[in-house]
């Protein structure tokens, strides 16, 4: 088996205010159902659904990978109007990362990996 891409649907307890978050994050979204939004950033998508299930939300987490975690950082921070939490640039042995939680409980590890 040979796989193109892979997207993940990511849960939203208030559809709206995740849309409005992930497009404030910088993704370009567009609708595939009254239920499903695909956001898009460069060549890197998802799926933003219309349910919510806590237990998953709250265990869900992602990788997004940047080339510049200042440039990151300097977006998230300035963000307003949105529930999520995140916590300050983190150097790793890989790495630096930033841990953010978006509106829905999910794990965002936005890294800019060592190269």
């Amino acid at each position: 088996m040979q796989v193109s891409d892979i997207r993940v649907f990511i849960p939203s307890k208030d559809y709206q205010v995740s849309q409005s978050f992930y497009q404030a994050l910088g993704f370009t979204m567009s609708k595939a159902s009254d239920d499903l939004s695909i956001l898009e950033s460069g060549n890197s998508t998802f799926f933003l659904q219309r349910h919510y299930n806590k237990e998953f939300a709250d265990n869900l987490m992602l990788q997004l990978i940047v080339p510049d975690i200042n440039a990151a950082y300097e977006t998230i921070s300035r963000i307003e109007g949105h529930e999520f939490r995140f916590e300050p640039i983190k150097t790793e042995s890989w790495g630096k990362v930033i841990y953010l939680w978006g509106p829905s409980g999910e794990l965002w590890h936005i890294t800019q990996l060592n190269r």
